[in-house]
């Protein structure tokens, strides 16, 4: 997997939410301009402004059909539009392009949350055709937004002049409630979701905060012998909401050139945001690592294993871990890594009951600058259904600088991903400041690397020495004079000096297991921990991924 870079995922003092940029090279396409119409038929504040081509039918059985039917076929990406223009469009021109919130689809209603559009560009290449819907849910009309350089603010000078009606978007955003106070978060410069890019989309947790990304699907991620494949969301179909809710629907038509597939997007705006997805996935060819409901975030460093004088910062990161709850009820608890080669992890996740990549380090000193590390959102993913079999992987690629995303989640069903294969998954993600079901047994809060050894004695050559906390649960009721046991396990290597104890810090249920590790060989060792009293466990099971050094 090549890195992925993107612009900070910050909110500006003024609340304006920065978009993402995704500076891979994606495989273009335009699509052909339907034939004006009149607007007969949408509520009219829906559209003002707006060109809309002819209705068509739609639902999204066949929708589902359409995907299966592209899949049935060779791969056709429509012709490309001018990279000459495109490329012009670099990343100041594209900050200078604004689209007009008074053209929003649904600026007055239905529902609370305007529909905004990003415009292509030098990192956005891929044409995006827009589509509102009409109708009663049975008899439902589509019809395309029809782009128009008019409706972007933009310089006299901007080569996004240059491109023809029609053209298409390059994605979308909703904006914050029009029905919420205008002094606190005007909608016009604060937005909660937004799909830009291949298939990349992001969402604010209750924190008001973007962060990492999820994605439709990731294809043969970080193998040696193959690229990674990126398909494309290239149409979008909006359904009107409902006055008084809180809820957006969006169907979504996946392209690439292994696959296609459907999907749609059950989009709920609370204190945090919830999407309950949808997707229908047919293969054109054999996949050798099929990740299913992918998650992308950065991890550069943490007060784990810090680099000399790497950066000013004491941490830099979007996510600092992966969660996994398994089918028997046991959560799991991976600090991320920054390796020095890339590095992928597998575990065992049949019948899987969730999975995701959490910012669980909430303290602003922990990171002292200004882009809110501290209020990164985690997402979660539980599966609506039963899954079966397969495994939670982790891919994890070296960086040196925040500004790539290096660090990919996601869910590999057992069985080979062949061509001709179908897939109907459904699952809920929760961007949010903290996972959806938490153990109620105390969580890992840090995890240090230092030298082995003892204060005062030689330091023994290669012995790394851990420090893990744990907090909260059970711990918080120890009786006095009860220590926990830290009971350890590896793939390889030999543990020693290993005890707990309180942290000296007055919190209840604040514990700290120590050892010491020497590895042996030259392979990876996998660590596992966890907290006890008799036969009780009272902590979650941390893991970790010693790496040898290179």
């Amino acid at each position: 997997m090549v890195r992925r870079s993107r612009l900070q995922a910050g909110r500006h003092p003024t609340g304006e939410s920065r978009p993402m940029i995704d500076r891979r090279s994606f495989l273009t396409a335009a699509g052909s301009a339907l034939a004006l119409s009149s607007t007969v038929g949408l509520p009219a504040q829906a559209a003002a402004g707006l060109q809309l081509g002819a209705p068509e039918p739609f639902s999204f059985d066949g929708l589902v059909a359409r995907a299966r039917d592209l899949a049935a076929r060779p791969h056709q990406p429509a012709p490309p539009l001018s990279s000459e223009v495109l490329e012009r469009i670099d990343y100041d021109a594209h900050g200078k392009i604004r689209f007009k919130t008074e053209l929003a689809p649904f600026r007055d209603g239905p529902g609370a949350f305007p529909l905004t559009f990003f415009h292509l560009g030098r990192y956005f290449q891929t044409p995006v055709h827009m589509h509102l819907l009409e109708g009663p849910a049975d008899r439902q009309q589509a019809r395309e937004i029809l782009y128009d350089p008019s409706y972007f603010d933009m310089p006299a000078d901007s080569p996004a002049r240059l491109l023809p009606a029609g053209a298409g978007f390059a994605g979308f955003r909703f904006q914050e409630s029009r029905l919420g106070d205008p002094q606190s978060l005007p909608w016009q410069r604060n937005d909660w979701v937004a799909f830009l890019g291949a298939s990349y989309f992001r969402a604010i947790g209750e924190l008001y905060q973007y962060g990492l990304s999820a994605r439709a699907v990731a294809l043969d991620v970080a193998l040696h012998d193959r690229p990674e494949e990126f398909p494309s969301f290239t149409r979008f179909w909006f359904e009107p909401p409902a006055d008084g809710g809180t809820r957006v629907t969006v169907h979504a038509l996946l392209e690439g050139p292994s696959l296609a597939g459907a999907y749609r997007f059950v989009m709920d705006r609370g204190a945090a945001v919830v999407m309950e997805v949808s997707s229908r996935l047919f293969l054109r060819r054999d996949i050798a690592r099929l990740g299913l409901a992918p998650l992308t975030s950065m991890y550069w460093y943490s007060e784990t294993a810090k680099p000399s004088q790497i950066d000013w910062r004491p941490e830099v990161h979007d996510s600092d871990g992966l969660a996994i709850w398994m089918h028997n009820g046991e959560h799991l608890w991976r600090p991320l890594n920054n390796p020095s080669r890339t590095s992928a992890s597998a575990f065992e996740a049949s019948h899987l009951r969730g999975f995701g990549l959490l910012q669980r380090d909430r303290v602003f000193d922990h990171y002292l600058d200004g882009v809110a590390y501290d209020r990164r959102p985690g997402l979660w993913v539980e599966p609506l259904g039963d899954w079966g079999e397969g495994a939670v992987q982790l891919i994890e690629i070296p960086t040196d600088d925040e500004i790539h995303d290096n660090t990919v989640a996601l869910w590999v069903p057992r069985a080979p991903a062949r061509a001709g294969n179908r897939y109907a998954l459904d699952y809920r993600l929760h961007w949010s400041a903290d996972e959806p079901h938490p153990t109620p047994l105390a969580r890992v809060t840090a995890t240090r690397l230092g030298r082995g050894g003892q204060p005062g004695q030689p330091r023994p050559a290669g012995v790394r020495k851990f420090v893990v906390d744990f907090q909260g649960g059970p711990l918080a009721q120890l009786p006095f004079g009860v220590r926990p046991e830290p009971v350890l396990s590896s793939s390889s290597g030999r543990f020693s000096l290993a005890f707990t104890e309180a942290v000296p810090d007055g919190v209840p249920g604040h514990w700290r297991a120590s050892f010491d590790f020497t590895p042996e060989g030259e392979a990876a060792a996998d660590l596992r921990l966890f907290l006890r009293v008799g036969e009780q466990a009272l902590s979650e099971t941390w893991l970790y991924l010693l790496l040898p050094v290179s």
